[in-house]
């Protein structure tokens, strides 16, 4: 059996290993072990968002990484365990950054 499943390399969860549960009659249930989010030190900054009202972050990611469903780039750069908590507050600002791993210049704030 596969140790991880083929997801695209611009998933959120390419690279999660695979583990397998075995229940007491012996029927097996492969599941995607747990991701944990990045420390954001990993992350380089390219510059800072700020947040207008009633901005969303799939449009946000479009416009910033060129993918809407990247925000979850954004998510783990910033932090945040659950992506909405992003754009609730009008004025804050967001850390817009490379790949995880990937060093950077110097950021434009």
């Amino acid at each position: 059996m596969a140790t991880t499943y083929n997801f695209p390399p611009t998933s959120r969860y390419a690279g999660i290993e695979l583990a397998t549960l075995e229940s007491a009659d012996g029927e097996q249930r492969i599941y995607l072990r747990r991701r944990f989010l990045p420390p954001s030190s990993r992350f380089a900054l390219l510059h800072m968002h700020l947040v207008t009202d009633r901005e969303r972050l799939d449009r946000l990611t479009a416009q910033e990484l060129g993918d809407p469903q990247a925000f979850w780039r954004v998510a783990d750069a910033n932090d945040a365990m659950r992506p909405d908590e992003l754009t609730e507050r009008v004025g804050r600002l967001l850390r817009i950054t490379l790949p995880e791993g990937i060093p950077g210049g110097t950021p434009i704030v």
